[in-house]
């Protein structure tokens, strides 16, 4: 089974690698840099040939990195908008030296406007990010969102119109987050709404361009739009479901990240223990 765990809290990128590793992890998500602010450095050269060495050495693969919350690609504001192209440009391209396989986005939100509005401003942002990095191979997968506020993608049309406009198709994928999935309306705690979900991404963009499960129990109601991970198992999804998650044929083969809830040092493991025993029941 290819699980980790998003990890976050270490003074350098490379000690990322090292907590995945002490968790039994053979992935990991991370945040490259500070999410809630502008980047005002990179990482430098020396951090980044040590991360490439502990990676290869710990044999962590596939890298995730999240894109920072700032970042808005469906923003109506001209000035975000402009900083958020130029910033997720900016970050494929230390992802890319980092040798990270993915970065893993939300859709953006296109606050006072409509969705059509918003879609069409992510759909040109991505297409200049992808031409401007077309050297590169790192990955851009589209997360679905719970649907709060203005937030695109809580419904898998939204990816369909995203991708039917980009141009460059082949570095795009999609990242299916369970919480986020439930909490928009699609009942995984039921075997037919987990089916139906995956009939209808099968539909809209196909389900080989799920690239990546961001797996975690969902906190509230079924369709209550507010984005809250739960501990696995703890949740609405609750442990059935989630046995039912990892164990389906056409998912089972792929990277699952954990972005449970962190209140002590014991809770990742508690996870992923959960996780691993009803991969094996």
């Amino acid at each position: 089974m290819i699980l980790g765990v998003h990890v976050s809290g270490t003074d350098n990128a490379y000690q990322a690698l090292d907590v995945a590793h002490k968790l039994g992890c053979n992935t990991m998500q991370i945040f490259a840099r500070n999410p809630q602010r502008w980047r005002d450095n990179f990482i430098g050269p020396k951090d980044i040939e040590e991360f490439n060495r502990r990676q290869e050495k710990l044999k962590i693969s596939p890298v995730f990195i999240h894109i920072s919350y700032l970042i808005n690609l469906a923003s109506p504001n001209p000035r975000l908008y402009a900083g958020s192209i130029d910033a997720y440009i900016e970050d494929i391209l230390e992802a890319q030296a980092m040798k990270a396989d993915y970065i893993v986005t939300h859709m953006g939100s296109h606050k006072e406007t409509s969705e059509e509005a918003g879609i069409e401003r992510l759909i040109e942002a991505l297409n200049q990010i992808l031409e401007k990095t077309k050297n590169s191979s790192v990955g851009i997968l589209l997360e679905n969102t719970s649907g709060s506020g203005s937030w695109l993608g809580y419904k898998f049309s939204h990816h369909k119109e995203i991708i039917k406009g980009i141009k460059n198709k082949g570095r795009i994928g999609l990242c299916l987050d369970t919480a986020h999935a439930y909490l928009a309306g699609y009942n995984l705690a039921a075997k037919a709404g987990f089916e139906g979900l995956l009939s209808e991404i099968d539909k809209m963009v196909g389900i080989g361009l799920i690239k990546l499960i961001h797996l975690n129990d969902a906190k509230g109601t079924l369709g209550s739009h507010q984005d809250r991970h739960e501990h696995i198992g703890k949740g609405s999804i609750g442990l059935e479901g989630i046995k039912r998650i990892v164990n389906h044929p056409k998912l089972r083969n792929l990277p699952f990240i954990l972005e449970t809830p962190k209140k002590t040092e014991q809770d990742d493991a508690m996870n992923l223990k959960t996780v691993r025993r009803l991969r094996q029941e």
